[in-house]
């Protein structure tokens, strides 16, 4: 969408304040670990931006990207679960891991079955139209429709990965939570349940839009 420049800054600005905001407030990170995050993020977006659309084109178009992309994200995961003592910070990064792998598989599903889900390139940028009844009520039940999607996937990828997990590997399943602190069971948990999630939000959802007439 074409909008002013100040408004995108503005609201940029908002949000990386009351997630930085968020974590300190929660004891989570330390206003060093913000400064540092913040940096970190700075110079990721300035080596990542000029290939962004290299990688987009990767994942699209080849055959095998998604075997790619399953295997790295997984790879990604065990390497980030090397930790001596259980933190929820590996659950996060396996959950975050997951969930971008799914988005991307899910991306490269659309690409290969020729669903044209976005905007022509040649519309773009879109214009703001004006909010009409009509137009806030169907954002608001695609909202509440993609929301019950989503978390019907993510509590029925739970219910079975986290017994199964816990059968393979032969981990005790009476009290989950503790189970769920064991690396062979919060892993394949977390990456598959949120992996789903995000194949549903880039695949399953919009294709189900697109069924009811509410693309």
């Amino acid at each position: 969408y074409q909008y002013p420049l100040m408004f995108g800054l503005i609201l940029a600005f908002c949000w990386c304040s009351l997630v930085c905001c968020s974590r300190i407030y929660m004891g989570m990170h330390s206003i060093l670990d913000v400064i540092a995050g913040f940096l970190y993020a700075i110079l990721i977006l300035a080596v990542f931006h000029p290939v962004v659309d290299l990688i987009d084109n990767f994942n699209l178009t080849y055959k095998y990207a998604p075997l790619i992309i399953i295997s790295l994200h997984l790879a990604l995961g065990i390497f980030s679960f090397t930790l001596d003592t259980w933190s929820t910070s590996r659950g996060d990064t396996a959950q975050i891991l997951g969930c971008g792998a799914g988005v991307a598989c899910g991306s490269h599903v659309n690409y290969i079955l020729g669903l044209q889900l976005d905007p022509p390139p040649h519309s773009l940028p879109l214009s703001l139209s004006s909010i009409t009844v009509s137009v806030f009520g169907k954002a608001i039940l695609r909202l509440l429709i993609g929301v019950v999607v989503l978390l019907l996937t993510k509590v029925a990828m739970k219910k079975a990965t986290i017994p199964l997990a816990c059968k393979i590997f032969r981990v005790p399943h009476d009290d989950v939570r503790r189970a769920r602190q064991r690396m062979e069971v919060e892993l394949p948990y977390r990456y598959i349940t949120y992996g789903m999630v995000g194949f549903s939000l880039m695949f399953i959802v919009p294709c189900l839009f697109h069924f009811i007439g509410l693309s």
